[in-house]
């Protein structure tokens, strides 16, 4: 406060809005002092069911194939996916720095919910604030050591936890993942409209679910119509990174936990873009 006899003068960490604020506040959580991270990309959606989580995996996976050290904190307490597509069924260990993240069997350093419980389908029924603050947590507790890209698996939708992870990690950008249909266009708006707000770069545009290619001829089937994900990119000026067929054999990786064995390298020039930017 003004004049307030027991004022720090440390305006960046008040949360005070007195008329003598020298720096805005912040409200970024500090890593663990052990932790080593280097760039941090959200992958985010207005609306769920589009493929995060697989995108996600897919980043991971093409970045460590690329000789880069990659991480994935896992958002998305309330529907986790992550440790199911990469075969993680041990639970996560600490000591007395922290918590440490489970190593896949390429060396990618996952933290997610579902690594902290022993009953995989128990259900975490909490209200936006306990969620938000566990992801904030698994920043802040967790020791994440020599990592080149964290990619944040976040929850759909524009509501807690995107906002905490928005505010309290620095995020260097995100990527936003979409569907074909002209209904999901809409929701692409919304999360770019969101990231606008918050200063957020937008390093670009998946579309995953384009079509389905035919096992028998070859032809490329679009089930959901003509995409209009193209058009919204550049209506925004946003990278369209790549597009992602339904394909069953990317399905049956993810079942059998061994999405690190998938070959065909869908999301390889967004990485290297993504490296670029």
């Amino acid at each position: 406060m003004t004049g307030h006899e027991n004022c720090t003068h440390e305006c960046g960490n008040c949360g005070e809005d007195c008329a003598s604020r020298t720096e805005s506040m912040d409200f970024r959580a500090k890593p663990n002092p052990l932790s080593s991270v280097d760039k941090v990309i959200g992958i985010v959606s207005g609306k769920g069911g589009v493929g995060k989580s697989l995108v996600t995996s897919l980043l991971a996976v093409q970045m460590q194939k690329m000789g880069r050290q990659s991480a994935i904190l896992d958002a998305d307490i309330t529907g986790p996916s992550i440790p199911k597509m990469f075969g993680l069924s041990s639970m996560a260990k600490a000591n007395e720095s922290g918590i440490l993240p489970v190593t896949t069997k390429t060396g990618i350093d996952i933290m997610s919910i579902n690594l902290l419980v022993e009953d995989k389908t128990t259900p975490v029924i909490w209200r936006g604030p306990a969620v938000a603050e566990v992801v904030k947590q698994f920043w802040s507790d967790v020791i994440w050591t020599g990592v080149d890209y964290m990619f944040v698996d976040m929850p759909p939708g524009t509501g807690d936890v995107p906002l905490t992870v928005f505010q309290s990690l620095p995020v260097d950008g995100i990527i936003i993942v979409s569907s074909p249909q002209e209904l999901v266009s809409m929701i692409v708006e919304k999360a770019v409209r969101m990231a606008e707000q918050m200063n957020v770069p937008i390093l670009g545009i998946v579309e995953n679910m384009s079509s389905v290619i035919c096992p028998d001829c070859g032809k490329e089937i679009k089930i959901f119509g003509n995409s209009c994900v193209k058009e919204t990119a550049e209506r925004h000026g946003i990278e369209f990174l790549a597009s992602i067929p339904i394909d069953p054999v990317i399905a049956s990786l993810c079942d059998a936990g061994e999405i690190e064995n998938e070959r065909s390298g869908w999301l390889k020039e967004a990485a290297e873009k993504i490296e670029k930017l």
